[in-house]
């Protein structure tokens, strides 16, 4: 998703071939040199990612509210988790618990800038008539994916969770920080992990997390 002038991408109308005006910018622009060095070298140790332009969408309802529930998943594709540090998979969409009226929609491929916010508005109009909210967080966040053999060693230099597969593994998530910045971790294989982060601290988590990840690197 990055260009070589300095990490920005422009959308493209594609029925006519001609840019639309419309830019997306990475919030790792910053760290843009170093991720591209560390991407350069492949290894099964450790590899980080982004995965930019991710929908993302904070949604608050009331899971006793039946009207809610059918809501989402007409949306979603599923019902929102109810219990404590879980996710669940729609059509498209991963639906991550963070309180008991409260839950992160993650979409499994990027947004199209060209577009106001799809999802926001497609739970805007089922919660027509429901006590419910849905506010696009996209542009505030973004969406890293690291893996390897090692992954959860790099993990564990700045995460206080215990992250054993037995006790944090598919079908989990949890919200707790990395060093000095907060994030939202959800497990997507034996080896691999998605990480939710803000825009603000996007810089300083790959810098910090490709630090400390270096010492275990062959």
């Amino acid at each position: 998703m990055w260009n070589e002038t300095g990490g920005t991408v422009s959308m493209v109308d594609r029925a006519v071939g001609k840019p639309t005006g419309v830019w997306q910018e990475s919030p790792l622009v910053g760290a843009h040199a170093l991720l591209k060095k560390h991407q350069a070298t492949t290894s099964a140790v450790f590899r980080l990612s982004e995965r930019p332009f991710l929908e993302l969408v904070n949604l608050r309802g009331d899971t006793r509210d039946a009207a809610f529930m059918q809501a989402v998943e007409s949306v979603i594709g599923c019902r929102p988790p109810e219990k404590a540090n879980t996710f669940t998979r729609g059509n498209g969409y991963d639906m991550l618990w963070l309180g008991p009226d409260e839950w992160l929609v993650r979409s499994a491929l990027a947004h199209d800038a060209t577009q106001s916010a799809p999802l926001q508005a497609k739970l805007g109009t089922a919660f027509a008539g429901v006590f419910a909210s849905a506010a696009d967080v996209g542009s505030g966040y973004t969406v890293l994916e690291i893996s390897g053999s090692r992954v959860r060693e790099v993990l564990a230099r700045g995460c206080p969770l215990d992250l054993h597969p037995k006790l944090f593994g598919d079908g989990q998530c949890a919200q707790s920080h990395y060093f000095k910045a907060s994030m939202t971790l959800l497990p997507t294989g034996a080896n691999s992990f998605e990480i939710v982060i803000r825009r603000s601290f996007a810089d300083y988590f790959v810098k910090i997390m490709l630090d400390a990840a270096e010492p275990l690197m062959p």
